[in-house]
């Protein structure tokens, strides 16, 4: 599995990738660093002012014009993910990649403290949405010459604790709807299916899990991008199925190339 980045500006060229929580410390990352390699960037979150400053970043930088698409998956329906698919087919025509990066940390705590409907929102918006939206897409998925879906997963799906509630819940259920697609997917040359777990980084969501932590001694999600566009281009069908250790690869890739 590569370490860096690949030296073509362009391996991304012409195709539709659609990003999730691309407002987010990663998401925005992912997003920019897919429209730099040429590719039309489909930029989900929920709040379209953070949308659409990061619109004007990616124009400002002379890449593609990405398409702005707000939808808040927390009371997102089934005939929401519908409509999404419609009007990207309409407006592109083609999607080749989804990668999942929307998050909703919920409450934590025992689970006797916790309300059902934060569980509700939570599940809807970490294991609901990446169905829902996976589904509708599937099709044009399927159309496509290459495709790939990328869940971004959970050291506390993989290994649920005390307190993680509805999280670790969702982000387990995400390792399964993974496990499910690869299995499904395992005869279909042209789709691919995998997770990643980053493990803590800098980020939003690591300042509200851990907020007595120095989040600044974490790494950047920049140093992500290389594992995710491989993930969405140049992976081979025979590692489809797999769930990267985010932190395990960052040390081999920091090993592999080491800074100057």
């Amino acid at each position: 599995m590569p370490t860096s980045p690949s030296q073509n500006p362009e391996r991304l060229a012409g195709q539709v990738i659609l990003i999730t929580g691309a407002s987010g410390g990663l998401g925005s990352v992912l997003a920019m660093g897919c429209a730099a390699q040429g590719a039309t960037v489909v930029l989900h979150g929920r709040v379209v002012r953070k949308l659409e400053a990061l619109y004007d970043r990616i124009l400002a930088a002379g890449h593609p014009e990405p398409t702005i698409l707000p939808l808040d998956f927390a009371i997102a329906k089934a005939e929401d993910f519908a409509n999404v698919a419609s009007a990207l087919q309409a407006q592109h025509g083609r999607i080749d990649a989804i990668v999942h990066t929307a998050v909703l940390l919920g409450s934590l705590g025992p689970i006797e403290h916790q309300a059902f409907d934060s569980w509700l929102a939570t599940v809807r918006v970490d294991l609901l949405a990446p169905f829902g939206l996976t589904r509708a897409l599937l099709p044009m998925l399927r159309a496509a010459p290459d495709a790939s879906v990328t869940f971004t997963l959970d050291t506390r799906g993989q290994e649920p604790k005390a307190f993680w509630g509805a999280y670790a819940v969702a982000k387990a259920g995400l390792s399964a709807l993974l496990a499910i697609l690869a299995d499904e997917w395992e005869n279909v040359a042209t789709l691919r299916v995998n997770g990643v777990v980053p493990g803590p980084m800098r980020s939003p969501l690591r300042a509200q899990t851990h907020p007595g932590d120095d989040i600044t001694r974490l790494p950047s999600p920049d140093v992500f991008l290389p594992l995710y566009l491989y993930l969405i281009s140049g992976q081979p069908k025979s590692q489809s199925g797999g769930v990267i250790d985010g932190q395990r690869w960052l040390q081999l890739a920091q090993a592999t190339n080491p800074p100057s």
